[in-house]
Order: structure tokens, then sequence, then C-alpha cells
């Protein structure tokens, strides 16, 4: 039985056609693909606006930003986006460098700014990367103090994590979390065609978020995008595997309106795939996925932001 039969991956239409699943324990209804906030900051600011609307108008309403994307470029077009009756389509989130309270804090605050919204429906810790982020975001006057207090008062709805390195710093951010009393709402992970061969955030992290009903996001579906380049699998492959994964979303890059017709059409026409197609997908990949040669994020520090910028950290 594959995973996506083992664990469900439901999903449910809606009047725009754009097929939505469960958020986790939140009970949240949110698209099967959402937009990849750091992409909005590479066209130009009026396409960048125009992609996050015409994803908002056909359904999609998961968006996904950052506090550091493209030096707080991506939170200023998601904003000037959201204006005109768009924020209330969306499914907000952003995420946050900050490990201690002070920074963390200052650094939500300047995401509610830039967004141009009084709350988000989701922030997340970004990058847990290293093996003592856990201890710092819940030590005393830690970064989880800022963002609970920032929940009390209206501004945060629900709080995850995020990270692209290592399926063991996930664990261990969600056993500190367990040892704190504290359950995360969701956690954000690649979850793509050569993950499952590789320091694999599918067979490690995944079952235990299924287990305890928190919301999975899967991102670098085609990881962004050098799994294209290993000339094994097609882009619509990609993006398959991912939404037939138990995932209440897959966060796909589209910078340009053409990729995110393509993530449209995707979505709308998505089929779960067989344990046959998932076995020949996974062969597919199978040799070029052996030493995380084209998952660069576990590899390197090509998209480690914090590793080139510490000082976000606080």
């Amino acid at each position: 039985m594959g995973i996506a039969a083992q664990f469900g991956a439901s999903s449910f239409a809606t009047a725009s056609g754009f097929p939505r699943r469960t958020l986790g324990r939140t009970g949240e209804q949110v698209s099967i693909l959402g937009v990849g906030g750091y992409h909005i900051g590479l066209p130009s600011e009026q396409e960048g606006i125009r992609i996050v609307r015409t994803a908002l108008d056909n359904g999609m309403n998961f968006l996904d930003n950052c506090w550091d994307y493209n030096g707080g470029v991506s939170e200023e077009r998601m904003g000037k986006a959201l204006g005109d009756g768009y924020r209330q389509k969306a499914f907000l989130m952003t995420k946050i460098d900050g490990r201690d309270a002070k920074s963390a804090g200052k650094q939500l605050d300047e995401s509610l700014k830039r967004l141009g919204t009084d709350h988000l429906d989701l922030l997340q810790f970004h990058e847990v990367i290293r093996m003592d982020d856990a201890e710092r975001i819940f030590a005393a006057d830690g970064g989880m103090e800022a963002v609970v207090k920032a929940r009390e008062a209206g501004k945060v709805c629900y709080i995850g994590f995020t990270g692209h390195k290592s399926p063991h710093i996930h664990k261990h951010m969600l056993e500190v979390a367990d040892q704190h009393k504290f359950t995360f709402d969701t956690v954000q992970m690649p979850l793509n065609v050569m993950d499952a061969h590789y320091e694999s955030f599918t067979n490690i992290v995944l079952p235990i978020l299924t287990r305890k009903n928190i919301g999975v996001l899967g991102m670098k579906p085609m990881g962004d995008p050098f799994i294209l380049k290993s000339n094994t699998v097609s882009a619509v492959e990609c993006l398959r595997y991912a939404l037939s994964l138990p995932t209440s979303v897959v966060i796909t890059g589209c910078e340009t309106l053409e990729r995110l017709q393509q993530a449209l059409d995707v979505g709308r026409s998505f089929k779960p795939l067989s344990d046959a197609e998932r076995a020949s997908l996974l062969n597919k990949t199978a040799r070029a996925a052996r030493n995380g040669e084209f998952e660069l994020y576990k590899t390197s520090h090509h998209f480690d932001g914090t590793y080139q910028h510490p000082e976000w950290l606080g």
C-alpha cells in the first residue's frame, strides 16, 4: 500500500473548481496547491500582483511568504495584491527568522505592515535547519514566547515551522515541542520525487505529522528547480507526485502567469497517483537522487538565507 493510500490524501471541490483539503487540526480549508512567496518578487511588481490575484480569483487561496524574501519585496507586493478585498479570499502565511522574542516580535510586526493586514492566518518559524534551533525558539525569552503572545493578541491564528535541511532536525523540533507541551498546527518541508531516496522527510517526518494531525505543507516539489535539471521527470509529474502524498497543501513557485496556469490546470484535474504510477516515478529518479545531488537545500548552503545572514536569527 502506497503512503498516500496508507495515510489518506482526500480533497473536495469548491465552487471555483479548485480542490481544497483540511489543514490538519486547524479545520481550515486550503487549496491543494499554494503560491510560493519568494517567486512573487522575481517578475515585475505588476506581474507579481497579477499572479497573486489570478490565483485567488481561481480558488488557489493558500499564500506563502517570508519576512526575508527578496529583502521584503515579496511581502510588499503580496500586500498590494491583497488590497481591494482580496485579503478576504486568502489564507495568508508568512515566516520569521528570529529565534529570540525581541527579533521574532519585530519581524512579525514588519511582516504585518508589509502585507497590509492586522493578522496572519499562519505564522511559521523559518529555516529550522540547525539542531539547536528548537532549544533557542523554546528557551525563556525565545521566539515562541513572542509568537504565542501575538496569537493571544489576535495577530496570529496558527503557529508552525519550516525547514529543508534534515528530517532529523524536524523530528527533534517536534520532540522539543512535546517536552514543552506545545503542538504545532503546521509543519513545512520538502516533499518530492527525490526525497524518498535520500534523508527522507517523507519517510521520517510525514508519519509523525499524520499521526498528530498536524497540517502538512509540502514545498520544493521540483527541487526549486534542480529536480527538473536531472532530466528524469516533468514538472507535471513532480506536482502530481507531491499532491498524492498526504499533504494539506503543496507550495509551488509561480514567477509567471504561465507557471501559475500550469499549477491551476494540474490542481483542477488532479487524481492521486496509483501505487504503480508512484513506484514508476520513484524508480525513474532513484539513481539521480541517491546522494542528494539535485536536492541542494539538503546538501549545500544554496538555500540557507540565515547561514548567509546569521544576524536575522537575533
